[in-house]
């Protein structure tokens, strides 16, 4: 069996076909029809086929399935109905080129001569930090303290770091470090500090070579902000990224399912198995390491610096993370993506290697370390809502997007991998590199319809007024938190930091340049204790965002794991419901708005033109029709009855009623 429910791209729900012989096959007495070839794309290329081919749908009233045939080209596996018989071929071959190794070039996206959009290339709100600009901006924002690298531009410095990085400022000359080991700027907080990230120092013969050149990193980042400094060696405190793997390997199992009847069997069991696989332990892990950062940064004021052997696994995690935490810009769409764009795709994480977009049998290189961190960021989005202007519908298909082979954003392993490729295949390779699009253009995915699923309708948009009244207090409170408490038995006085900065260095360094200190368990106490102070202030969605971490509080992503499972699908019921019924009330309250305004107007009423995001949403159907699957696996057909053992159909049958009723919906968007 062949599961297409993801292959195609108008494809609602799960499917699976068989292979016939023409022998088993009842030939119509007139002539066959011409066998039917998909729509290609352009540069898409077509490599094999079968025929015939069974489709077979588990919701098919008649039974009987569909015949056509299954094609197999250098992008999809798409199936063409076409019940006539004409040729046999080799299934084989579908198999050969999905699942055996390739090289690069035979990836779609060096064959695919879509442009981009006109609206993209009129407004790219999406920061790509392709370019000093895009980092001295981004600097700009977070009022760093810090110098931007532009040396590594042609490669010159590492072929494994960015174009453009930024480092603190007391950092010395770079080329001595051979491209590892030195410390890459990701965040500044208000308060000053700042958070760091770096790749372990190059290891030589002599011990003292690499405990010096680690003290050099420290200080660096030490002397960012008041002499202070943190460090915490991921690669000793997280699970490695083969652990990822094989925990994730496990966990996926359970979601990958053959029929109906092994899937209620599993059923009593199912969540103890979850469990037993480790990867929601490894997503809380992840959060409480993130909080232990904020930690640092928000409370204590200290600069910390994250290292793990390559820094761009677990440090683009957590990095990730703390910002999202931290810094409200990048819980809206735009911000979250240039974050992606800053911590993973210029970070030069291995997307190629740890994807294995090329079906490489060597396992050791693939993990799905990004994969990890949009499960921790859809963690946060259920704990906290209204705090995010993007939606878990769009994160489920950005988890999707990582794996189509049209854009190069996921594409490549680095910065200097992505130029190089791109050169190489372009035809004009002596004047310009092959230009692929990116993920962030979803207008080559999606209509503009289907992106409406992006944003989330209870967001709570930040007041403009706002901005001016919070900063100057807490930003002086927080200075505070940073300097020693013999500071303030005197007011400051002029030029109080040039006089006294020698003994504050010297008072500071013992206290404050170190590494994370206690067990694991006396680190999480102190995180526990900060969690339930955090708690204890007045709601703020646009301030400190931090998760409940509680066994029931990190859950099974459903919407991603379930969507293609026919027996786990509520009709009428699940999140898509509670959410449906919601906007309809908000939807209301803005209509009620709408009116109030222009009564109190003096001038005319205009109309408003504002985006109603739950408007068009509405029109897709009320609550009560609608399954838990939505938008994904949406199907007009209720009849449905899933094949469950003997003991249970009493109990969990659909009624004839409920299967009787027909679809009020008119229209759909099937989001694949």
């Amino acid at each position: 069996m062949l599961s297409l429910g993801s292959v195609g791209a108008k494809s609602t729900k799960p499917s699976f076909v068989s292979y016939v012989t023409p022998e088993e096959i009842k030939l119509e007495k007139e002539p066959p029809k011409k066998l039917k070839h998909p729509d290609l794309l352009p540069g898409e290329v077509e490599f094999c086929s079968a025929n015939p081919i069974l489709k077979y749908t588990q919701d098919d009233l008649s039974q009987r399935g569909v015949f056509g045939t299954l094609f197999c080209t250098n992008f999809r596996i798409t199936f063409i109905s076409d019940e006539k018989s004409q040729e046999e071929t080799i299934f084989q071959g579908i198999a050969h080129h999905c699942l055996e190794e390739k090289s690069l070039k035979c990836v779609f996206a060096f064959s695919y001569t879509g442009t981009p959009s006109p609206e993209m290339q009129r407004k790219r709100e999406t920061i790509l930090f392709d370019s000093p600009e895009d980092w001295t901006q981004e600097m700009k924002r977070t009022k760093a303290n810090c110098r931007l690298v532009t040396e590594n531009e042609n490669f010159e410095l590492s072929q494994r770091l960015p174009k453009y990085f930024v480092i603190p400022s007391a950092l010395g000359d770079l080329f001595s470090y051979q491209g590892k080991g030195f410390p890459i700027w990701c965040w500044s907080h208000y308060s000053g500090c700042a958070l760091f990230k770096a790749s372990l120092p190059p290891v030589t013969q002599e011990d003292g070579d690499f405990q010096k050149h680690f003290d050099i990193m420290i200080n660096a980042v030490a002397h960012n902000y008041l002499y202070s400094a943190k460090t915490e060696d991921l690669s000793e405190s997280l699970p490695t990224i083969q652990d990822i793997q094989q925990s994730y390997n496990k966990f996926k199992q359970f979601f990958l399912i053959e029929n109906s009847t092994d899937f209620w069997l599993s059923d009593m069991k199912w969540f103890s198995s979850l469990e037993s696989s480790g990867w929601l332990d490894i997503i809380r892990q992840c959060l409480q390491k993130a909080v232990e950062v904020v930690e640092c940064l928000e409370k204590d004021n200290t600069n910390v610096l994250i290292t793990e052997e390559e820094g761009t696994d677990l440090c683009c995690v957590i990095s990730s993370l703390v910002q999202i935490m931290l810094d409200p810009y990048y819980r809206t769409l735009m911000g979250f993506q240039s974050l992606v764009q800053k911590e993973w795709v210029a970070g030069c994480h291995a997307f190629l290697d740890r994807c294995n977009h090329l079906h490489q049998k060597d396992k050791e290189c693939y993990s799905p370390v990004f994969l990890l961190f949009l499960e921790c960021v859809w963690q946060l989005v259920q704990q906290h809502s209204p705090a995010f202007q993007f939606s878990e519908t769009y994160l489920t298909v950005l988890s999707d997007s990582v794996h189509m082979p049209v854009f190069s954003t996921f594409l490549f392993n680095s910065a200097h991998h992505r130029e190089s490729v791109l050169k190489a295949e372009s035809p004009l390779a002596q004047s310009s590199p092959l230009s692929c699009p990116t993920v962030w253009d979803w207008s080559v995915q999606f209509d503009s319809k289907a992106q409406n699923y992006f944003f989330n309708p209870l967001y709570s948009e930040k007041v403009k007024h706002e901005k001016a009244v919070r900063k100057p207090h807490k930003l002086k409170h927080q200075r505070q938190l940073s300097l020693p408490s013999t500071a303030f038995k005197t007011p400051f006085k002029k030029g109080f930091f040039k006089d006294e900065t020698d003994s504050l260095k010297k008072m500071l360094r013992v206290k404050r340049l170190s590494r994370w200190m206690g067990s694991p368990d006396s680190t999480a106490a102190i995180s526990r204790e900060f969690y339930e102070s955090w708690q204890q202030r007045p709601l703020d969605y646009h301030g400190l965002l931090l998760p409940c971490l509680d066994g029931p509080a990190v859950r099974v992503w459903m919407q991603r794991y379930l969507r293609w499972i026919p027996e786990v699908h509520i009709l009428g019921g699940g999140s898509v419901a509670v959410m449906t019924k919601l906007m309809e009330l908000l939807s209301q309250v803005q209509d009620l708005k709408r009116v109030l305004e222009q009564r109190d107007s003096s001038q005319a009423a205009k109309p408003d033109h504002r985006p109603y995001i739950q408007h068009r949403l509405l029109s897709f159907g009320s609550s009560g029709r609608l399954p838990s699957s939505f938008p994904f696996a949406y199907s007009r057909n209720r009849s449905f009855k899933p094949i469950i053992p003997t003991g249970l159909m009493q109990c969990l049958m659909l009624t004839d009623s409920l299967a009787s009723q027909e679809d009020e919906a008119s229209s759909f968007v099937s989001l694949v």
